[in-house]
C-alpha cells in the first residue's frame, strides 16, 4: 500500500471520527460499486462509514416489462435484435433473451450500436431494432447512428429506447427520504453532463455531492471530501475527476443529445414511474419497427415476488438481506438483473463479499 493510500485513509478516519455519527454514502455508479468491492476499500473504511449501491447500473433499473418487449422483437421471423452482451441473460417476465434465442429468435449481441447500424445496411431485408438501454454516457453513441441512419436512407434500423437520465433519479431518492448523507457521482456520466448537472440538488436537497474517478485513491480522495462537507456543513458539487469531467460537460454529445432525444417520463424498476428521467427519439429520427403491432403477444409484466432487486437499487437493503442471494439467485441462475450485470451490486456481493 503506497503512503499517499496510507495517508488517505488516515485522513478519511480522522474525519469520520470529527464526525461521530453514522454517515452513509451513495455510489450512484454501478462502476465505483465493483471498484470498492475489487480494490478492499469498503473493509477499510471506519465502521461508521458505509457505502451504499445505488441505481447506478442501466441494466438493473430497466424493468421486466422492457425485456419482455425485446424478446416478443427478437422472435418475429423479420427482426433481430441487437444489444449489449450483458442484457441477453437478464430475465423478463417468462424468459429472457437467452432463452428466446435458444428457441429460435434472433439476438446478437454487439459492442457498439454502430455494429447494428451495419448490420443494417448489409441486411436491409431485416429490421434490426438496437436495445438502447443506458445512461448519459452511452446515449450519444445511439444518438449518432440514429441521426446517420436518417442521413443515409436506412429504414431498418430503430432503437427500443430505454435510456435513462441520473440526476432526476437521485432527486427522486431524496425525495422518498431516504437516508443519504452524500453522493458519490458518477464519473463516466459526468464527462457528458458536467458538474454543474447536480447543483440543483445540491441546493433543493442540501446534501453534497463529489464525482470521482474509479481508482481506489480517487474514490478515496471523493469519501475524503464527502467527509469534509459534512464537517463544515456544506452542501456544494466538487469534482475530484477533474482530470476528465469539466463544469460544463461534453458540449458536442450535449448537442446530438438534444438533437435527436427528448425527456419523457420512464419506469425504473424499484423506483417506480419518474417524471423527466427517460428519453424518447424524436421525429424525423424515430422509426416504428421497434413497435409490436400485436401487444397480446406481450405478457403482463410481473416480478418474482421474493426477489428484493428494487429495494437493492434503492440502497433499502444490501443483497445479503434479500431472500434469494447466493442460493436460489446466483450468476448462474440469475432471478433478478442485480446478479446479472457487470455493475450489479448482487453480482458485486457475491463474487466479493460472500
Amino acid at each position: 500500500m503506497s503512503e499517499t493510500v496510507k495517508q488517505a485513509l488516515r485522513n478519511i478516519h480522522a474525519a469520520a471520527e470529527e464526525i461521530n455519527r453514522p454517515v452513509r454514502l451513495m455510489e450512484v455508479c454501478g462502476t465505483h460499486t465493483m471498484a470498492a468491492f475489487r480494490t478492499g476499500l469498503r473493509a477499510l473504511l471506519p465502521d461508521t462509514v458505509t457505502l451504499l449501491s445505488g441505481p447506478g447500473c442501466p441494466v438493473c433499473v430497466t424493468p421486466n416489462a422492457y425485456i419482455d418487449h425485446a424478446v416478443a422483437l427478437s422472435l418475429r421471423s423479420d427482426t433481430v435484435v441487437a444489444t449489449f452482451g450483458d442484457m441477453v441473460r437478464v430475465p423478463g417476465t417468462e424468459r429472457s433473451l437467452e432463452y428466446a434465442r435458444a428457441q429460435g429468435g434472433s439476438v446478437v449481441a454487439v459492442y457498439s450500436p454502430l455494429e447494428a447500424l451495419r448490420m443494417a445496411q448489409q441486411e436491409p431485408q431485416k429490421q434490426i431494432v438496437f436495445l438502447g438501454v443506458g445512461f448519459e454516457t452511452t446515449v450519444p453513441a445511439v444518438a449518432w447512428t440514429l441521426r446517420e441512419a436518417h442521413r443515409s436512407g436506412v429504414e431498418n434500423y430503430s432503437v427500443l429506447c430505454a435510456h435513462k437520465l441520473i440526476p432526476p433519479a437521485m432527486d427522486t431518492l431524496l425525495r422518498s427520504q431516504a437516508h443519504i448523507d452524500g453522493f458519490i457521482c458518477p464519473g463516466h456520466v459526468s464527462v457528458i453532463i458536467g458538474e454543474q448537472a447536480y447543483t440543483p440538488l445540491c441546493q433543493q436537497h442540501y446534501v453534497p455531492c463529489v464525482i470521482t474517478g474509479f481508482e481506489a485513491i480517487d474514490m478515496m480522495q471523493g469519501i475524503l471530501l464527502l467527509l469534509r462537507q459534512l464537517i463544515e456543513e456544506r452542501a456544494e458539487v466538487e469534482n475530484q475527476y477533474s482530470r476528465t469531467v469539466t463544469p460544463q460537460g461534453n458540449a458536442v454529445a450535449q448537442e446530438l443529445i438534444d438533437q435527436v432525444y427528448t425527456p419523457c417520463d420512464a419506469q425504473w424498476r424499484g423506483l417506480g414511474i419518474i417524471p423527466a428521467s427517460g428519453l424518447a427519439v424524436r421525429e424525423p429520427y424515430y422509426a416504428d419497427a421497434a413497435k409490436l403491432a400485436l401487444e397480446e403477444d406481450l405478457p403482463q409484466p410481473r416480478e418474482n415476488p421474493l426477489c428484493r432487486c428494487g429495494d437493492v437499487l434503492r440502497g433499502i437493503i444490501s443483497p445479503p438481506a434479500c431472500p434469494l442471494f447466493a442460493t436460489a439467485c446466483s450468476p448462474l441462475n440469475p432471478i433478478g438483473p442485480c446478479m446479472v450485470s457487470s455493475e450489479g451490486t448482487c453480482a458485486a456481493y457475491y463474487r466479493y463479499a460472500r
